[in-house]
């Protein structure tokens, strides 16, 4: 059975090859600031593209999604706004989830763009 960080990334693969199938460039993976971490960093369309992806074998406890909290969006706020800063970045910028079910019956992907935004 795979750990944590092998299922992490496997996620990202498949979300990466998602996002490029879609026409989506990819920028960075696993970006870190301190202890922040990006999933990954992409663009389409002029917009800059902040990836969280969540990989889970079942959705019995909930969808992956789910466990994207508002604690965790707060550090993704943050982590973007330390990459947007250090890349001099000044377009628009999302944040998307990528849901990903995948056990030995299927593979389900789904993108959530526009999943949460910053506040105020």
């Amino acid at each position: 059975m795979p750990n944590n960080t092998e299922k992490g990334n496997l996620g990202e693969e498949i979300a990466i090859s998602h996002l490029l199938k879609r026409g989506y460039e990819i920028f960075d993976k696993n970006w870190r600031f301190k202890h922040l971490e990006i999933d990954i960093v992409a663009g389409i369309n002029g917009i800059l593209v902040i990836v969280e992806v969540k990989l889970r074998t079942s959705n019995a406890f909930g969808a992956p999604e789910e466990f994207v909290t508002k604690s965790k969006q707060k550090k993704l706020i943050k982590a973007a706004h330390h990459y947007i800063i250090e890349n001099n970045i000044q377009t628009e910028t999302r944040f998307d989830i990528i849901s990903i079910i995948q056990n030995a019956n299927e593979l389900a992907v789904e993108h959530i763009p526009g999943a949460f935004y910053p506040t105020l």
